[in-house]
């Protein structure tokens, strides 16, 4: 019996992290069916590591055009699914899931509630809200309620489940639907994902420039192994490509160890990453705020510690 919902976020063959969470997240509510939607053969190489993951039913839902949809295939494979079989829905939060979701909530009657941090036995959810200062609950009705989970939010624990494998036809494509005619993908640098890493160091108004971003925080990263992160100011102030930013209008990070390098620590950006493990900060400002969440706080110059820290990484590889 299907008493969850998950749509697998996965690239390249691989699953992302997210999904894992997503999975967890989801288990509260019952027997979790994945949902993999995607070309040709996606599927097939995920089943294994979904069933050690928790899912206990694995949908494969492919279509040979689905380069050529946007959106539609993963509303159209779980709208099609719930209609079915009723049940609660649970996906990535971000700019795709979240389309995702309002599609489906209009689709199938049922409520939304985006963005949650924990998902609870009685279909309601918790948020966290005004920068994470408060946390509120929040109910949804319908009977296939839809939510979208931050990334980070829940900490994965698999718990192996059966993972049986079922094929399901993504309906065909309709006259009415946006077909996508050429597709550049975005180029995947040798960093990882800014999401997803273990490691991110982000620089704020205090780095001062572009070319500094290249000379510190850039060389810092590359020495951890990590992302390199912004806040609004540092976007805003043209330093660094608005697709890093970090917080309540940009990303959500959940790092191990965050560096922030000229970073004063409003909480329009500490809200998008307050949840790393560690918190490094690096400022000439003794009363900046940052400090207040800091696991280890260095009062000085950026310009002149960066560099030091590079050289002493590098010397310990």
């Amino acid at each position: 019996m299907t008493n969850a919902y998950v749509l697998v976020e996965h690239r390249e063959g691989a699953l992302l992290p997210a999904t894992a969470e997503l999975l967890t997240a989801a288990r509260v509510l019952g027997a979790v069916t994945a949902v993999v939607v995607g070309a040709p053969g996606v599927a097939e190489p995920l089943r294994e590591e979904l069933a050690s993951l928790g899912a206990a039913v694995i949908y494969g839902a492919e279509a040979a055009d689905y380069a050529e949809r946007v959106v539609l295939p993963e509303v159209d494979a779980l709208h099609a699914l719930a209609a079915q079989t009723p049940a609660p829905i649970v996906v990535a939060a971000g700019a795709h899931g979240n389309e995702i979701a309002g599609r489906l909530a209009a689709r199938l009657a049922s409520g939304v509630l985006t963005d949650v941090v924990e998902i609870l036995a009685d279909r309601s959810a918790k948020h966290s809200i005004f920068g994470d200062a408060y946390e509120v609950t929040a109910a949804v009705g319908g009977t296939s309620p839809i939510y979208t989970l931050r990334p980070g939010a829940v900490a994965a624990q698999p718990a192996p489940a059966a993972g049986a494998y079922v094929n399901f036809a993504l309906p065909a494509a309709s006259a009415k639907d946006v077909k996508v005619t050429k597709f550049a993908p975005a180029v995947q640098g040798s960093r990882p994902d800014l999401t997803q890493a273990k490691v991110v160091i982000a620089g704020g108004r205090g780095v001062e420039s572009p070319e500094n971003f290249s000379t510190l925080v850039e060389p810092l990263a590359d020495a951890l192994g990590g992302a390199v992160g912004a806040t609004r100011d540092a976007v805003d102030l043209g330093y660094y490509a608005p697709q890093y930013q970090i917080g309540q209008t940009g990303v959500t990070v959940s790092p191990d160890l965050y560096i922030g390098l000229g970073i004063s620590g409003a909480i329009q950006h500490t809200s998008g990453m307050q949840t790393a493990k560690k918190i490094v900060v690096v400022n000439n400002d003794e009363d900046a705020p940052f400090f207040q969440i800091a696991d280890l706080g260095v009062v000085g110059d950026i310009h002149e510690i960066t560099p030091l820290l590079i050289e002493e990484i590098n010397k310990r590889k």
